[in-house]
């Protein structure tokens, strides 16, 4: 099996060539709109896409109008702080987004930090995963560490299907997703 290098940088070029990825993207953010934990959730934290990856604006954007018609479920994204730490913080629109860390979308530090629970879910970002819920990252540890702190979030991975692969090679920390969400399919990788 190819190292994980080798690995990014195949899944990388992958996705980069997908075609219609717009397309994609809003049947994606349909099926996870549909879900039940989500539907359920008192939190849900997302991310701010870079690059290729599935666009989670169409969703942050459908979650920040649902909370603030029903007051549920908190919206927050996360802030990558010294020594791979990750926060999540709560926002109430795009504004409260600025240019962060390896210049992705983050919101204030001064913004408050969401309450995790067990009806907590976090939508989870990678370059590719397996059907079990392996997962490929892009190598900083920072979803691993946070999640093995927060061992009770429901974890939900967008993915296009092309970057769906039977075997990735994980370590002993590596964080499996509960279920992921393609374009065609939701496959429950990790019961919860």
């Amino acid at each position: 099996m190819e190292d994980k290098k080798t690995l990014r940088r195949r899944f990388s070029s992958v996705r980069r060539d997908i075609p219609d990825k717009a397309a994609k993207d809003a049947a994606i953010t349909e099926r996870i709109l549909s879900l039940s934990e989500v539907r359920e959730a008192d939190t849900i934290l997302l991310f701010s896409p870079i690059r290729s990856e599935f666009d989670c604006s169409r969703l942050t954007e459908a979650l920040l109008s649902s909370c603030s018609i029903s007051g549920r479920p908190v919206t927050a994204l996360p802030r990558c702080g010294e020594n791979g730490i990750m926060t999540f913080h709560v926002i109430t629109s795009f504004d409260d987004l600025s240019s962060g860390a390896y210049g992705i979308k983050e919101p204030g530090e001064d913004l408050p930090e969401a309450d995790c629970s067990g009806k907590t879910v976090c939508i989870v970002p990678g370059l590719a995963f397996t059907p079990s819920g392996g997962r490929l990252g892009y190598g900083g540890g920072y979803y691993d560490r946070f999640l093995s702190q927060h061992k009770d979030i429901y974890t939900i991975a967008p993915v296009y299907e092309a970057l769906v692969t039977d075997e990735l090679p994980l370590a002993e920390h590596d964080i499996k997703i509960n279920k992921l969400v393609t374009e065609e399919r939701t496959v429950l990788c990790n019961a919860k």
